[in-house]
């Protein structure tokens, strides 16, 4: 019995972490796919209409929680129901479900930071390719570190750093081979280095959305997917207010697509999709995409770890690629996957996966202990060997005085000193 009960818990992980990696492909791919579709000579170019589809799906998260909140209320009112004389008529041990009392609105900032960095991303993404947006979105990693440094007061390691300069590099070579590889006559290259440049900007703004959830999320100790239906409804509230000025805001070329240059234009975007409605299908791709992507992430981090979904998202990546050359003609770059190799060893270092449990399992044992290179790595690696060093002479140290007690109990008996033994004997002779 326990071992289809394990059985069925593996079977669950394994489907949760394949959804996410399939939906969080999908809402990349789906909206790369918006931005290819062409309506009477002009592309869907639409990011922020686009973006506020996103939070309608993050939204769903928030009606899914009170759903399911609503259903564990009532589950547990049929289980403990009160007589008139106050008498249970079934104790359930499971106490009462609440919600968490704290102010909803903590999360309008991060809810600003998600509008701000969601339209700014898929701006960059009609300016340059699906696999390039995702790999470049690697950059969150030395944003976050470098922002919990500066407001959540942590000591980020050696080999985080080293992880973040690893991602850095690998975003240098990412970016490099979109600027020397474009042959496409089509592309304009400076609007391919403004795409790079603004989802590497985008990942700041995200950063220290990140950074703002990790710190309230805590201290109220909030469900993630109310944190998250709460973004979503913010967002829409922000992005739809904000959708009315942009209308009458006119911008280059190069960041709108639109007949009249306007930053948006939500009544050409309703045209569009009037005369060709299979703009909607990637439209709804993208709002259940991130519905169902933000509910696989949140229980992989539940069931299994945090550090278990970056892996997954580093294979969604590499999904992403995998598809964005046969559907959308981008061209396979080998250089591009060294870049794509450098992103994921550094996210790998930075989250203390497989490489550092090695190099301390398997060749800091090996090294010697005082040598100065050898407290270096151990340093380097988080580790005071130092200390580690001086609590087991402690504790060999205490180990002798234990035997050293011991042997004085065996010789002298349990009641006397050294020199008190012989004197009794000496006595108990006289009296004899």
């Amino acid at each position: 019995m326990e071992i289809d009960e394990e059985h069925t818990e593996r079977l669950i992980s394994i489907i949760i972490s394949v959804m996410m990696v399939i939906t969080g492909s999908v809402n990349t791919l789906a909206a790369k796919w918006a931005d290819s579709i062409v309506v009477d000579g002009v592309l869907f170019d639409h990011p922020y209409f686009q973006a506020f589809c996103m939070f309608i799906g993050e939204f769903s998260c928030l009606v899914v929680f009170v759903v399911a909140y609503l259903v564990k209320k009532r589950r547990w009112k049929n289980r403990n129901q009160f007589g008139d004389g106050g008498a249970i008529i079934e104790i359930g041990t499971d106490e009462e479900p609440t919600l968490p009392r704290f102010n909803p609105f903590v999360f309008l900032p991060p809810a600003c930071c998600d509008v701000l960095g969601t339209s700014t991303m898929y701006v960059g993404l009609n300016l340059t390719t699906a696999s390039s947006f995702q790999m470049l979105r690697g950059a969150v990693i030395i944003f976050t570190g470098l922002l919990s440094v500066s407001f959540l007061r942590a000591q980020l390691r050696g080999f985080k750093w080293l992880g973040m300069g690893l991602v850095a590099f690998g975003l240098v070579i990412v970016g490099v081979t979109d600027i020397m590889f474009d042959d496409n006559p089509k592309d304009d290259i400076n609007g391919v280095i403004t795409g790079d440049l603004l989802i590497v900007m985008a990942q700041i703004i995200v950063a220290i959305q990140m950074v703002w959830e990790q710190k309230y999320l805590m201290q109220y100790d909030v469900p993630p997917l109310l944190a998250v239906g709460l973004e979503g409804l913010f967002g829409m509230i922000v992005l739809g207010s904000l959708m009315v000025p942009m209308y009458y805001i006119r911008v280059p070329a190069t960041f709108s697509r639109d007949p009249e240059h306007r930053l948006e234009d939500v009544f050409h975007a309703f045209a569009q999709i009037h005369q060709r409605p299979i703009i909607l299908a990637p439209l709804f791709l993208t709002i259940t995409s991130i519905a169902f992507f933000n509910f696989a992430g949140v229980t992989v981090t539940k069931r299994l770890s945090a550090t278990t979904r970056m892996v997954l998202d580093s294979v969604r990546t590499l999904l992403i690629w995998a598809f964005s050359i046969p559907f959308f003609g981008e061209r396979f770059i080998p250089l591009q996957l060294v870049g794509f190799a450098l992103l994921i060893l550094g996210m790998f270092v930075y989250n203390d996966l497989y490489f550092g449990p090695l190099f301390r399992r398997e060749l800091l044992p090996r090294m010697g202990p005082d040598q100065p290179f050898t407290l270096c790595c151990a340093s380097f690696c988080g580790l005071d060997l130092q200390q580690q060093l001086n609590a087991e002479d402690e504790e060999a140290e205490q180990e002798d005085n234990t035997n050293n007690s011991f042997v004085n109990y065996r010789r002298f008996g349990r009641g006397g000193g050294g020199g008190e033994q012989p004197q009794h004997e000496d006595e108990a002779v006289q009296q004899q």
